[in-house]
């Protein structure tokens, strides 16, 4: 390597290591926005809630700031294949923890309408646990990303069905509760949202996962993540049911 090379290569790897220190703080921001509104809901906590709304600021700027910096680096590092797939990873990854964070807000948007309505037993519990579930399984795609750790991604995407599960009987248990009260209606519908949203949010840190796994093997997941996700199922079966009554 001609000592101009091995100099691109230094500022290359400065760059890099600048850019991942921004990913890693996005991701933290990006898990306590998960957590905070999760407790937010179970404790009718609106100071909380507010925070987390503010804090979105926060993760969408750096969103931005590494969009900038990625392009920035491949508009003067000329990176090899291998390296330009790491900054595209990191555009990809940083897109994820973008729209989690939305999510989050989204979740903590519903508590002031939530406050005003009688709690659904043991809901906001379940809630917390499936986001926490979350925010581990977002955690483990960050430290597989630095670690460039294929296997660890891999279990990642294996969680994202025990999400799905947990969505599943969390809107069950909706459906059963606004059988049971009309007056229960509102509220879980409002809790079926905020459920999905989480949901979502699994699925989105397991496209971080899969980017992981691509940006270490150069080849995307062999099988095509199998989704839990029977509702539409479940409600079409209800209506059917409905029709015949």
């Amino acid at each position: 390597m001609t000592p101009k090379q091995d100099h691109i290569s230094s500022a290359f790897d400065r760059d890099l290591e600048g850019i991942q220190a921004r990913i890693m703080k996005m991701g933290g921001l990006v898990e306590q926005a998960i957590l905070d509104s999760a407790q937010a809901l179970e404790t009718r906590d609106q100071e909380l809630a507010d925070k987390v709304r503010a804090g979105d600021k926060a993760i969408d700027e750096l969103e931005e700031l590494l969009n900038e910096e990625a392009a920035r680096v491949i508009a003067l590092r000329a990176p090899t294949a291998i390296d330009l797939r790491v900054i595209l990873s990191v555009m990809r990854i940083s897109a994820n923890l973008e729209r989690i964070g939305d999510l989050a807000k989204n979740l903590a948007k519903r508590n002031a309408v939530l406050m005003s309505m009688p709690a659904i037993s043991g809901s906001a519990s379940q809630l917390r646990r499936m986001s926490r579930d979350v925010q581990i399984m977002l955690k483990d795609a960050l430290d597989a990303y630095i670690q460039r750790d294929d296997k660890l991604a891999m279990s990642v995407i294996e969680r994202d069905v025990d999400i799905d599960q947990m969505y599943n009987t969390l809107f069950r248990e909706f459906l059963t509760f606004m059988l049971e009260d009309p007056r229960n209606i509102t509220p879980c519908m409002h809790l079926h949202f905020i459920a999905k949203n989480v949901e979502r949010m699994g699925d989105h840190v397991t496209s971080i996962a899969e980017q992981v796994v691509f940006l270490v093997t150069g080849d995307k997941p062999d099988e095509p993540r199998q989704k839990e996700d029977n509702t539409s199922t479940d409600a079409n079966l209800s209506q059917s049911n409905d029709s015949k009554v």
